[in-house]
């Protein structure tokens, strides 16, 4: 490995890992950022949407754009957004400031997630070399979500919030200087052009659903500004599809789902993430403020699972081969829905134990589930589009956090959140779990539909690309 190399790997997992913890530190901070900011659990929802809306919308765009205009360069642009908004985030002082500022933080996610496997591809040409490289940037994604409650708690009981933005400043630095000197450019002279409709109705048609699904319980589900939301959600949705069908360039290629196994492996990512992703926020607030513990208290809760999944996902990805994509696939998801509904047994005298099994079931199932889901995405479309595949899964992955946030706390009675009646806030998460679960046990009667005949889904791709998404 020569010396570019070894330098694009690492500041490549580096960013890489940091935009993903940022996901998965909030859900421990939520508890002060309320206090702090003196908000409640409907201005939570937006810290996590926000980031992921954003980073959904965006994501297939900034890789075209990269591809035009330098990768290393928009790379250094996405970091720098990054970390300035970091900055901001940390010095909020109301949370419209914050969630504002986690917006501008997605976009600058978005941009250096694109990003990342095509400087990747670049640095490392032969098949061999870039196997190795993606597994080690699939580990340190993985590594990241394992550790990222732990860390949020740590930082928010032993510092303060602030400090789950604040690290992400000397990173980004240092991620910026190594990128600039060691990183080579590179661009597609091919490159497809900029999709601007299909940027601004994907933008405002999830939006707007996610706006509506958040604002139903207080405005009426029947009033007004509701029906009118989801009106134009709707609108804009079907918009999008029309403007990818009729387009020359489009941002997301219509065609690949005709494959199938292509649309399957979106229904999956979609389904896990509006789920068991989605309903941290609700069971971390449980554990804090029905349980009464700390941030790092609550974080260590999550450990034991979520190291469960990052070495279950390790060994899963030398699996897809023997067992097939599609059983990995189904067994992970039904496996995670049977966790979240252990979890539904969690009641407002429980101990924190209660939550042990549900999290240890769902994470196996998430471990076995995610190699195989990456096989399944890159495989099923032309290798020559295995960027735009990887981008297009993202962006169900973090379109179904955004909306499965907002859908499930339709559920969630927000006013009883932060010092309200707990035997109701704990009916409603209760509800939002077995909620969940259903949406798993749907996607994965659906998966092993669309993924039939599909015995060995990765036959075209190395066991060591399977953990791309781990």
């Amino acid at each position: 490995m020569t010396t570019t190399q070894r330098w694009t790997l690492a500041v490549v997992c580096a960013a890489t890992a940091m935009l993903m913890l940022d996901i998965a530190v909030v859900n421990t901070a939520l508890s002060d950022i309320a206090a702090d900011l003196n908000t409640g659990l409907s201005g939570l929802q937006w810290v996590v949407d926000a980031y992921t809306l954003a980073l959904a919308a965006v994501v297939l765009t900034a890789g075209s754009l990269a591809d035009r205009f330098g990768r290393r360069r928009l790379f250094m642009i996405g970091l720098s957004i990054f970390t300035v908004t970091s900055l901001v985030c940390a010095a909020a002082t109301d949370i419209v400031m914050l969630n504002s500022a986690r917006a501008a933080q997605g976009v600058g996610a978005a941009i250096m997630f694109a990003v990342s496997l095509a400087l990747l591809s670049q640095a490392f040409p032969s098949a061999q070399e870039r196997g190795k490289a993606f597994a080690a940037y699939g580990a340190s994604i993985g590594a990241a979500f394992a550790i990222g409650p732990l860390v949020g708690g740590a930082l928010t009981s032993g510092l303060d919030w602030r400090w789950i933005f604040l690290v992400n400043l000397p990173l980004g630095l240092i991620c910026l200087a190594i990128t600039r000197r060691s990183v080579e450019e590179s661009r597609d002279p091919h490159a497809r052009k900029l999709d601007l409709p299909g940027q601004i109705t994907l933008t405002a048609g999830l939006f707007l659903l996610v706006l509506a699904f958040l604002r139903g319980n207080e405005d009426g589900w029947t009033s007004a500004v509701i029906i009118a939301e989801m009106a134009g959600a709707v609108a804009f949705l079907g918009a999008f599809i029309a403007v990818e069908a009729r387009v020359k360039e489009p941002m997301l290629p219509l065609g690949l789902f005709r494959n199938r196994s292509f649309t399957g492996a979106q229904v999956a990512a979609f389904a896990i993430s509006a789920s068991f992703f989605a309903v941290f926020l609700y069971t971390t607030i449980y554990l804090q403020q029905i349980l009464g513990l700390s941030a790092i208290e609550a974080g260590l809760v999550y450990l034991p699972g979520t190291l469960i999944m990052l070495v279950v996902s390790g060994a899963t990805a030398n699996l897809v081969e023997k067992v097939g994509a599609r059983t990995l696939i189904v067994g992970g998801l039904a496996l995670v829905g049977i966790g979240q509904a252990l979890l539904t047994l969690a009641a407002v005298d429980s101990s924190w134990t209660v939550f042990l099994p549900g999290v240890i079931v769902a994470c196996i199932g998430s471990g076995l589930f995610n190699p195989a889901l990456s096989a399944v995405a890159l495989s099923s479309a032309p290798q020559q589009m295995s960027g735009l595949a990887a981008g297009v899964n993202d962006t169900f992955r973090q379109a179904g956090i955004a909306v499965g946030v907002a859908a499930l706390g339709a559920l969630v009675p927000a006013s009883h959140a932060f010092g309200g009646n707990a035997q109701t806030y704990v009916s409603g998460m209760q509800d939002a779990l077995w909620v969940g679960a259903a949406v798993c046990v749907a996607g994965a009667v659906a998966c092993a539909a669309l993924l039939a005949g599909r015995r060995k889904d990765a036959e075209t791709v190395p066991a060591e690309l399977a953990l791309d998404a781990a």
